[in-house]
């Protein structure tokens, strides 16, 4: 019995830390005036425990969660 959590996109593809996704959606950043858009390039992603979340800085926001459902992987 593993209890590794998969992280997966919207496509189903696994994700490991340190990947890179595109957004798929325009996406509004809760607590700023930021959108970042459809087609964005995230590097270097975290992963945080959560099969449905992962962590990663933008030029834009750092610190960010963004939801697996809205990236694909790179």
């Amino acid at each position: 019995m593993s209890d590794e959590i998969i992280v997966r996109d919207s496509n189903g593809t696994q994700l490991s830390e340190g990947d890179s996704v595109t957004l798929i959606k325009d996406l509004k950043v809760k607590g700023t005036s930021e959108t970042i858009k459809r087609g964005t390039m995230v590097k270097n992603i975290r992963l945080n425990g959560n099969p449905g979340e992962i962590e990663c800085n933008t030029k834009q926001v750092k610190g960010l969660v963004l939801k697996t459902e809205f990236l694909k992987k790179a």
